[in-house]
């Protein structure tokens, strides 16, 4: 049986996948290691690659950031599966906004210290939550290092990707803010999915995990 790695996206941690349903699997979650200011999507995959010792021929989930940085193991070692929630495979697929932050750098304007306390941001970008999932977000939240936040920030946005790898599966909401469907190609659409869908629609989600592996 393949290992599944669970990859975060950013902000979050392995409790994200708290209503994804992978009993009898072997389950492994993968968190946030510190990155070099030099690093890039591509080179901070290796850095994951070599820390847990990811195999070939494993399985890998990634929500949102989890998806991109999923995408680039994938072209690193041949995966069994990349699964992707709420993500994009390639910079064609990044929403326009992108370019305007990317050349403005208005996110570097945001002091370090307050990344992780922006929850007022929370339910704009990624859509009305019940208040217990509202308060595990904000957990996650504070609980994620600022040095991280601000560099994943800048390699987002300079993520330059246009190799979609072998074995890809990607599902995306019709009401995802933060990465708009309609520029998604070959997904799953999950009607009225935001950017959190893992959260409230995980009964959707987890059916088709179910078929996919």
């Amino acid at each position: 049986m393949s290992k599944i790695f669970l990859i975060p996206g950013l902000g979050a941690d392995h409790r994200i996948y708290q209503h994804i349903d992978l009993q009898g699997h072997d389950v492994v979650n993968v968190e946030w290691i510190e990155p070099e200011g030099t690093d890039t999507l591509a080179s901070y995959a290796q850095k994951l690659i070599e820390h847990y010792q990811i195999p070939p021929q494993s399985i890998v989930i990634g929500n949102s950031l989890g998806g991109m940085i999923g995408i680039e193991i994938a072209k690193k070692i041949e995966l069994d599966k990349v699964i992707l929630i709420s993500s994009i495979k390639t910079a064609d697929e990044a929403p326009r906004y992108f370019s305007f932050f990317r050349l403005s750098k208005l996110h570097h304007l945001i002091p370090q210290k307050k990344l992780t306390s922006l929850e007022f941001l929370i339910e704009y970008a990624f859509g009305s939550m019940s208040e217990e999932d509202q308060q595990l977000f904000k957990s996650m939240l504070r609980n994620t290092s600022p040095i991280f936040m601000q560099w994943a920030l800048d390699a987002i946005l300079q993520w330059d990707n246009h190799i979609v790898p072998k074995n890809v599966y990607h599902t995306i909401g019709d009401k995802d803010r933060v990465f708009p469907y309609r520029r998604i190609k070959d997904a799953m659409i999950v009607k009225g999915g935001t950017h959190i869908m893992i959260f409230d629609k995980a009964k959707e989600i987890n059916t088709w995990l179910k078929n996919i592996l």
